[in-house]
């Protein structure tokens, strides 16, 4: 069973496939979902306090960050390299912006920052999506085959 759980994904049938794939994009959302509230505006402590928390909580940040971390080393170790970009970061960066449009800021000079954070944020994790996938994809064993063949050929002059 962990044999065809860890098999690359172009050798299972198109269903299988994707399935497979449909799956971690559900996944990846439902962590977005599950780990940062929707509406990420600031509140006030108590109705009439200048001091003001935010509804994001590092241990959400670092929950989210494992989970689509985990879809990554998973899709990067089964599948081509640009499915986890497509697959772990686009349902969470859509998900974001979505939030970001539709719950303007207070009108204090940073409501129109809004872009910057969510380009800056889906950077970010894309950088560390696909470096976290080609590590994974390293240990491949039918990638390790091919490159150990590569080396045993006598070089050609």
């Amino acid at each position: 069973m962990t044999e065809k759980l860890l098999r690359p994904l172009r050798t299972r049938p198109w269903p299988e496939r994707w399935l497979t794939r449909v799956l971690g994009a559900a996944l990846s959302c439902a962590a977005y979902l599950i780990c940062l509230p929707w509406d990420l505006r600031n509140r006030p402590e108590t109705p009439d306090s200048v001091v003001e928390t935010t509804p994001v909580t590092g241990t959400g940040v670092l929950a989210l960050g494992a989970a689509l971390l985990l879809l990554a080393v998973h899709f990067g170790h089964r599948d081509a390299l640009a499915w986890p970009l497509l697959l772990v970061v686009a349902p969470p960066a859509t998900l974001l912006y979505v939030s970001l449009r539709t719950h303007p800021g207070p009108p204090d000079g940073f409501a129109d920052a809004w872009p910057l954070t969510w380009a800056f944020l889906t950077l970010v994790g894309a950088v560390a999506v696909l470096v976290v996938a080609a590590v994974a994809r390293r240990f491949r064993a039918d990638l390790a085959d091919a490159w150990e063949e590569e080396l045993s050929l006598p070089a050609r002059s």
